[in-house]
C-alpha cells in the first residue's frame, strides 16, 4: 500500500504530476516523430522500402501510445474533478469505473515512463479494495478502456498500416513510393480496422461499462 492508506490529498499530488509528465513525454515523443519520419523519407528516397517499412513500425508504436496517454491524461483530469465524490464513497462510482480501472491496469505497464502511475494505483486500492485493484489490473471486470488497452498493448502492426503510414510519409516529403498493392488489398485492411477501432468493453473513452462486482 502507498503510505498506509487512502490521502486524498497525496492522490491529487499524484495525478496533477501524473498530468505533466504525460504532457512532456507526448511533447517529447512528437518531436522525436518528426526526425524519424524524416530518416525514413530518406530511406524511401533511396528506394531502401524494406529499411523504412523496419523503422516505421517504431513510429506506429510511438502514436499509439501518445494516444494512450492523451487518453490518460484525461482520465486523470477526471478523477481531480471527482476527487470528491471518490472521497466520499466506499465502492466506485459506476460513472468513474473505466478511468479508475485504466489507471490501475496501466501502472505495472507505464510505470516506467510515469512513476506517478504506481502511487496513483496504491492509492485507488487503498480506498476501493484488493479484490476491485486485483479485478481492474486483470481486467477481469472488463471496465479497462479498451482503445487505450489496445494501443498499449501493441505487439507488431499491421502490415497494411505499415504501408498506409509509408503512403502518408512519402505524400509529405514529395517522394515518390509505389506501395505493396498485394497489402493493400488483402483482408488485412478489415482486420485491422476492426482491431484499431476502440470498439469492445470500455471502448468509449468515458463510456459506462457494464456493472461488475465491487461497484456501488
Amino acid at each position: 500500500m502507498f503510505g498506509g492508506g487512502y490521502n486524498s490529498g497525496k492522490l491529487k499530488t499524484n495525478l496533477r504530476l501524473c498530468i505533466n509528465r504525460l504532457k512532456l513525454l507526448q511533447k517529447k515523443k512528437a518531436e522525436i516523430n518528426v526526425k524519424q519520419r524524416k530518416e525514413i523519407a530518406g530511406y524511401l528516397a533511396e528506394s531502401k522500402d524494406d529499411r523504412a517499412r523496419i523503422k516505421v513500425e517504431h513510429i506506429i508504436r510511438d502514436d499509439y501510445m501518445v494516444e494512450a496517454m492523451e487518453s490518460l491524461e484525461l482520465y486523470c483530469d477526471l478523477l481531480l474533478a471527482r476527487i470528491g465524490l471518490i472521497e466520499s464513497q466506499k465502492y466506485c462510482d459506476e460513472g468513474l469505473a473505466t478511468p479508475v480501472c485504466t489507471l490501475i491496469w496501466v501502472a505495472p505497464r507505464l510505470m516506467a515512463e510515469v512513476s506517478e502511475f504506481k502511487a496513483i494505483a496504491s492509492l485507488l486500492e487503498s480506498k476501493f479494495g484488493k479484490e476491485f485493484a486485483n479485478q481492474a489490473r486483470n481486467n477481469t471486470n472488463g471496465a479497462v478502456n479498451a482503445r487505450v488497452k489496445s494501443k498499449i498493448t501493441l505487439q507488431q502492426p499491421s502490415p497494411v498500416l505499415v504501408e498506409q503510414y509509408l503512403i502518408e510519409i512519402a505524400r509529405t516529403h514529395n517522394i515518390p513510393f509505389e506501395p505493396n498493392q498485394e497489402v493493400l488489398m488483402g483482408s488485412d485492411y478489415l482486420s485491422d480496422n476492426r482491431n484499431n477501432g476502440g470498439s469492445g468493453g470500455g471502448g468509449d473513452l468515458f463510456g459506462q461499462p457494464a456493472p461488475a462486482p465491487g461497484f456501488n
